[in-house]
């Protein structure tokens, strides 16, 4: 494929790339939905609360872990290559995971899906930064950030009908057709590109870092799920896991081939966005894990009700990402992040004031308002980290772009999702005694459990839904408090690092690089 021919097809290209990323994000948030569904023992799988963090979990980890390996693969043999070996596997995870049997098979599939997905992800920021120019890059790299948060709107209202009809499985399986049709398309539209000075791959640095990752999310988990941070199964992991994660970063820095390449780190400009991207995906992780609970089971929606009340983010997401660009153009990024995070932050502190008798206007407006504020985080700071690199390295900048948000929303499922946790067991101990021992067990471990015991006991168990109710909702506002910090202090650090107004271009235009004939 000549570059003329690309020239012309670029938007096309871009819709084949962006429609592989929609199914990649959108697998997330669709399950975010179908939780309670998998963990009811009758309709799903019985799965617990901590069962439900790692199905999450297993997923974002492995692709947190592998993202920069993809990202050197693809520069070394060919990111149409590796895009499209990723959807293959992506798409057998997907099976795997509609046909599970347990949480434990479900986990398990759910981790094939990330390693597909860390696959897929880096190459499809890549591409984009070799087919767009300088001055058309901004706007493409904001429609494929807009497309990252139209999944997360979309995920859920899609989840919603596939429930109404199928079983909870269809959640998943609706990912294959998607998967066939994007490989067919990418095998005829999408150009082949590679860097031609492909860095070393760096095997011990992944396996450090996954090991980490994992060691710190369970600790996390294990904490929510005991009530006491304190133990040896609790501070044992999350020790284990610090300690992995402090070898890596010193591994990272010596070696001559790093998976993680923690120098890029000395740019202020890539430093701020990047902490930017975690910040932001780390506030609102927790929100969109706790969301689907708060409105199926403390407001008694259905899973369809529940997906449409995500509508205002779609819309904010669709109305916003694509004026980014402008708005980074006129204002500069630093101003643009910071109104996007505090708008963020305003929205997390609206979920701190919702409960179970609040106007579903009110939670409608709050999603709408975070939508629009992640809306103008997303683009710039994607676009500040890659433009802070050599075209050669779009690779190492998708990954680290992706690796910080995978990252922060495996944490803040882990550490919210805890936290949530944690809260709810503690205020329903007192209420939980003169229950038999297995419905004690049963409604303490969540809220789900608790509805689901107070069904089976009938008239006896209607006094069990209020203060379960309530201990959710208690659980968070905590949550809810803490994300909406968390946001702020993102808006901070982009207030004292991130570049203002972008210096006047000069007049030579950036010629399209790397881009290979079809092989």
């Amino acid at each position: 494929m000549d570059p003329q021919s690309i020239q012309k097809r670029r938007w096309i290209i871009l819709g084949v790339l962006t429609l592989s990323l929609l199914v990649v994000v959108l697998d997330n948030t669709i399950l975010n939905v179908a939780l309670k569904t998998i963990a009811d023992p009758r309709q799903g799988l019985g799965a617990t609360q901590g069962q439900l963090e790692w199905s999450i979990n297993s997923y974002t980890l492995v692709f947190a872990g592998l993202l920069f390996t993809f990202g050197v693969l693809g520069d070394r043999f060919g990111r149409r290559r590796v895009l499209v070996a990723g959807m293959v596997v992506f798409g057998l995870g997907s099976l795997a995971s509609a046909y599970a049997q347990s949480p434990d098979q479900l986990i398990w599939a759910r981790a094939l899906m990330g390693l597909g997905g860390a696959a897929v992800m880096p190459q499809t920021l890549s591409i984009i930064t070799n087919v767009f120019e300088p001055a058309e890059r901004g706007r493409a790299i904001g429609i494929w950030a807009g497309a990252v948060g139209l999944a997360v709107a979309i995920g859920p209202v899609t989840g919603g009908l596939l429930l109404a009809h199928f079983w909870w499985g269809s959640v998943f399986l609706i990912n294959v057709p998607i998967v066939v049709v994007s490989i067919a398309l990418m095998a005829v539209l999408v150009p082949e590109s590679r860097n031609p000075a492909p860095g070393g791959l760096d095997p011990l640095g992944v396996l450090l870092s996954v090991i980490g990752l994992v060691g710190l999310s369970y600790g996390i988990i294990q904490g929510g799920d005991r009530s006491d941070w304190l133990h040896p199964a609790v501070l044992g992991p999350i020790a284990g896991g610090v300690a992995m994660l402090a070898l890596f970063a010193w591994h990272e820095a010596r070696t001559p081939d790093p998976a993680f390449d923690v120098k890029l780190f000395r740019d202020p400009r890539l430093a701020a966005a990047v902490a930017a991207i975690a910040l932001c995906f780390f506030a609102a992780a927790g929100v969109f894990f706790f969301s689907g609970f708060y409105l199926q089971s403390v407001r008694d929606m259905s899973a369809l009700e529940s997906g449409a009340m995500m509508l205002p983010f779609a819309v904010a997401q669709l109305a916003f990402s694509p004026l980014s660009a402008g708005f980074v153009r006129r204002f500069g990024a630093k101003a643009v992040c910071t109104a996007g995070l505090l708008l963020v932050a305003a929205a997390l502190f609206g979920f701190h004031e919702v409960d179970a008798d609040t106007s579903l206007w009110f939670v409608g407006a709050v999603f709408f308002v975070q939508g629009a504020g992640m809306a103008n985080v997303m683009p710039p700071v994607t676009e500040s980290v890659m433009s802070a690199l050599p075209r050669e390295k779009a690779g190492a900048g998708s990954a680290i772009n992706n690796t910080a948000r995978q990252v922060a929303t495996a944490m803040g499922v882990a550490v919210l999702g805890s936290i949530v946790g944690s809260s709810y067991r503690d205020r329903m101990h007192d209420h939980l005694a003169a229950l038999p021992a297995g419905a004690r067990e049963a409604a303490g471990q969540s809220i789900t459990g608790a509805h689901a015991v107070a069904d089976r006991l009938g008239a006896a168990g209607r006094g069990l839904v209020g203060p379960a109710d309530g201990a959710f909702v208690h659980g968070m506002h905590l949550a809810a408090l803490i994300s909406a910090v968390v946001a702020f202090a993102g808006a901070l650090v982009v207030l004292k690092w991130l570049p203002g107004r972008p210096k006047p271009a000069p007049a030579a235009a950036e010629r399209p690089a790397e881009v290979t004939a079809d092989v």
